[in-house]
């Protein structure tokens, strides 16, 4: 809270002074807009609207300095496939075209838009018994650079995602919302939903009790019947009086005036207004003010509106809330300074994993005297809307800010929730959801403190002021804003969520209880899983579509087992879309039956190259081409098979240096070896100990028991997580590992995002893209562990597949995208969306759990059951890597990884550290603080 200790010098105008101004005067900087005077595009004789549409269109373009829309109407384009994607907007270009044209070049072609019924038609849908699939004909499609065209669809495109100009009011609204309804695809709103929001009482219940915002204090009358609101809302500010029969109840509503009138939530306001609402009252300004005092005149005016009182509709008696006054500098001018409100419009979508994002904030400032409304006063920035009100500190306005995107968010995750009630029919389809959504706000003041009021939400007009914003800060200089990416990567992301529903997925390998989320994940995105398992008794037998019991441990015999797998998907006659692994034995498998069903995937000859891990360095250092080239990222290694191999080694490698598994996973039998000696010992052991998929399953000995012996690379230690796709890099995401326990290597902490700078995170990703493309990885999710030094990266390994342990849901987390959906949209030939500009929502520091330190205190301490319990309040994220300890002594895997949340790295690791001292985690021999002290 941001105090207003200092009393305002300006003058407060009288009731008398206010009430000569204008009813509207009362209700400073928070009226809906008024019904738009003039003639409407219906008026223009073009009933469907669509030549006026498309005149708008060439205006706007023309005024962005954009080329005209070339008309390819004539010949007719084909080819669309159910790879395609196609986002529809329907109606009006004016508030979307920022985000088709975004949309244009992010993804040519994907953005469709529909100015006129007859462009579209609806046929029942194959796949969701009831709904419809929308088909256009005809469309505006947009290309990059802001390049259009007016095109004829043969046969019809399918609409993968649609939304457009749903709000009530609004002329195309009547065919936009009909052709919107009951759909198969993603939609981005509907008629119902739209009214929902435009309704005050609906909102504000919902902004009051789910999202704990503050409202103005409100009393509201309804019929008994109104069903869309619980029976009896507990709402702070709110109180819901329902009507059997709306006649003849003065006593009745004489008694919850004078009730709300004199009660504990008016005693800081003069003034109230009564008005009908309701969606059919959008915009009228239909209304009346009253002094407080007034209680005969102000139950007199509930009374006449409830005799007209329809189920739809109601009758509020709200307090007027002014606009917080604050002390401001002396105005240059001696002049008298005038009353203002102030008017704070957010945009809201729902982004990445169905969380809310703010994406922009814009202000209108106006004279007291006259409400300012959406469309009637240019907006400005937020910052510079608070200096002018007197909010001259920084650290202030950047905790307005921060409060401001708090409470939008949590405005439309209670929303949200609210819809996920309803029926859908209520919803206006099973697929209709709100994913853009405007708040508006008022800055009070509250016990001598800022306060955010949330006034009202709406469907459209929040879009169309930000939009303005946006275009008004392009006119003077200033870079383009989130805005349209923001809401092109929401769409495009959820067109290419539809677009996987039902494909056939093969998938080569179940991996253990660490890759459970593939399971839930395919369920979730509708995925039809085939797969491809060793084990006859995995437990995901049960949930995928097919399961295909095939001992493929033995990874020599990859081209036999390609063969072989070929052979059971003919005879039980199936026909994946794609075909992927994620587990790290299986890539070279998944990647040679790629190749037999002529499916999407690296080549099996780039896998093996990074799968082995001399090989990759061997291979990297041959590739001299390029600033810096490939080659300056190789450590030089020698292959392991004998003891004769270890003296060899020992004279090319510089000591200390690093023994391993050559085709090893998890970390298992890395070790530093100081001299010859030393990786003597080592090899013996574990040539002895781990032979074969037996002895240790899971870390490639399936591969056989070879090692290698690399040079020791001082540094700290990273992940680079990499989407790539041709060879062009769609995303990429680096995290940080804490010092491991010399003189073993299993990783001990995390952080996600790095505390890198950027530029050094940056040297990381061109490092490991550079190895991937070198490699001939140019299709797929790759996961690249390195080192950096003083003189830059260096690489450590490959993994020719999704990063394993905690790092997908890591991401989710912290950025959005999901790692496994990128994956299979990579393999069934689709660029992922991923965000151009990805910013971490959190910060998250985790620590690795293993059995033989941590085992008492998790199973008998009942560590385990505190971390789940926790778990599941969101308080900790719990990512199980094994169900029982696996390996022992220096062969140990994690058991798993715990991890905490903060708005801060320093915030996420003290959190994590308190609870680690407090569940017995952190201990001498395994001191959590010195794994933490390197994330700085």
């Amino acid at each position: 809270m941001l105090s207003t200790a200092q009393p305002s010098p300006e003058r407060v105008p009288s009731p008398e002074e206010q009430e000569w101004a204008g009813p509207e005067a009362l209700c400073p900087g928070w009226l809906e807009d008024e019904a738009p005077d003039g003639e409407v595009p219906g008026d223009s004789g073009d009933p469907e609207c669509a030549t006026h549409a498309y005149e708008r269109l060439q205006s706007a373009l023309c005024q962005e300095g954009l080329p005209p829309t070339l008309d390819c109407s004539a010949e007719p384009r084909t080819g669309f496939g159910p790879l395609d994607i196609t986002v529809c907007i329907l109606g009006s270009p004016t508030a979307f075209l920022p985000v088709l044209l975004e949309g244009g070049t992010r993804c040519p072609g994907a953005m469709v838009l529909c100015l006129s019924p007859t462009w579209a038609s609806r046929v029942p849908s194959e796949t969701s018994p009831g709904a419809w699939s929308l088909l256009l004909s005809r469309g505006v499609s947009f290309k990059v650079g802001g390049h259009s065209a007016l095109e004829t669809f043969v046969p019809p495109r399918r609409a993968n995602y649609v939304t457009g100009t749903l709000a009530p009011g609004d002329p195309e609204g009547g065919w936009v919302g009909e052709l919107a309804r009951d759909l198969d695809c993603p939609t981005g709103g509907s008629v119902p939903l739209a009214h929902r929001l435009e309704d005050t009482l609906v909102t504000r219940w919902v902004l009051a009790a789910r999202a704990h915002l503050p409202v103005p204090p409100t009393l509201a009358f309804v019929l008994e019947a109104r069903g869309d609101l619980p029976a009896e809302p507990v709402a702070p500010g709110l109180r819901l009086v329902r009507l059997e029969d709306p006649r003849g109840q003065q006593s009745l509503v004489q008694e919850e005036v004078g009730a709300f009138l004199g009660g504990t939530a008016m005693e800081p306001y003069g003034q109230v207004v009564v008005r009908p609402a309701g969606w059919r009252w959008r915009g009228t300004g239909t209304r009346s003010t009253h002094r407080k005092e007034e209680g005969a005149a102000v139950a007199q005016a509930v009374g006449a509106w409830l005799r007209g009182l329809t189920e739809e509709d109601s009758v509020l008696l709200e307090a007027m809330v002014p606009t917080a006054r604050l002390p401001v500098p002396p105005p240059r001018s001696p002049a008298p300074r005038l009353p203002m409100a102030l008017r704070i419009c957010t945009l809201v979508c729902r982004s990445w994993g169905d969380r809310p994002q703010l994406c922009q904030v814009a202000c209108a400032v106006g004279r007291a005297e006259s409400p300012v409304r959406h469309g009637t006063a240019l907006p400005q920035g937020l910052d510079s809307s608070l200096r002018q009100w007197g909010v001259v500190a920084l650290s202030q306005r950047q905790a307005l800010a921060t409060r401001l995107r708090e409470a939008t968010e949590a405005a439309m995750a209670a929303l949200l929730a609210t819809e996920a009630e309803l029926s859908p029919q209520q919803r206006g389809g099973t697929r209709a959801h709100t994913d853009i959504l405007g708040v508006d706000f008022l800055l009070a003041c509250v016990d001598d403190a800022l306060e955010l009021v949330a006034l009202a939400t709406n469907s459209q007009r929040c879009l169309e002021t930000c939009v303005l914003a946006e275009a008004m800060g392009r006119g003077v200089g200033e870079p383009r804003g989130d805005l349209p990416r923001l809401l092109a990567e929401a769409m495009l992301h959820r067109a290419q969520c539809h677009l996987v529903e039902g494909k056939d997925i093969l998938l080569i390998g179940a991996g253990g209880v660490s890759k459970s989320f593939v399971w839930e994940a395919a369920r979730d995105y509708g995925l039809r899983i085939h797969l491809v398992e060793s084990d006859p008794e995995h437990f995901a037998a049960g949930l995928v579509q097919t399961f295909l019991p095939y001992d493929s441990r033995e990874h020599r015999r990859d081209e036999e087992h390609a063969e072989r797998v070929l052979e059971l998907l003919r005879s039980r006659g199936l026909r994946p879309h794609a075909c992927l692994s994620y587990w790290d034995d299986c890539v070279v498998l998944a990647a040679l039956v790629c190749q037999g069903l002529g499916l999407r995937g690296p080549a099996p000859a780039a896998v093996r190259v990074a799968k082995q891990k001399s090989r990759t360095h061997r291979h990297l250092q041959r590739c001299r081409r390029g600033r810096p080239p490939p080659a300056a990222f190789a450590v030089p290694c020698r292959r392991l098979q004998s003891h004769g191999d270890v003296e060899r080694a020992a004279g090319a490698v510089p000591f200390p240096a690093v023994a391993k598994l050559e085709f090893g996973a998890g970390g298992v039998g890395v070790r530093l070896v100081e001299n010859a000696g030393q990786c003597h010992a080592h090899a013996a052991r574990l040539w002895r100990d781990l032979r074969d998929d037996a002895d240790h399953p899971g870390i490639g000995l399936g591969w056989g028991n070879a090692m290698l012996l690399m040079e020791y690379v001082p540094g700290t230690e990273h992940d680079v997580d990499l989407v790539v796709f041709e060879g062009r890099l769609l995303g990429a995401w680096v995290s940080d590992n804490g010092p491991t326990r010399v003189p073993a290597f299993l990783e001990t902490a995390a952080c996600l995002p790095s505390c890198l700078p950027a530029d050094r995170q940056a040297q990381l990703v061109r490092a490991a893209l550079e190895c991937c493309r070198a490699c001939g990885l140019r299709d797929g999710v790759f996961n690249v562990e390195l080192k950096l030094g003083p003189a830059g990266p260096r690489l450590l390994e490959i993994n020719p597949r999704m990063g394993g342990f905690y790092l997908r849901d890591w991401i989710r987390e912290v950025y959005g995208p999901d790692l496994l959906l990128a994956a299979v949209l990579v393999a069934l030939g689709v660029p992922p969306v991923l965000p151009a500009r990805p910013a971490p929502r959190t910060h998250l520091a985790g620590v690795m759990c293993l059995g033989s330190e941590h085992g008492e205190t998790l199973a008998g301490g009942g560590g385990m059951e505190a971390l789940k319990e926790l778990h599941g309040r969101g308080l900790v994220r719990l990512n199980r890597l094994f169900e029982e300890p696996e390996g022992a002594g220096e062969y140990e895997e994690p058991l798993l990884s715990v991890a905490c949340a903060g708005a801060t790295l320093a915030e996420a690791c003290e959190r994590l550290l308190g609870l680690c001292q407090g569940l017995g985690i952190d201990s001498p021999r395994y001191p959590v603080e010195h794994f933490l002290s390197h994330f700085k």
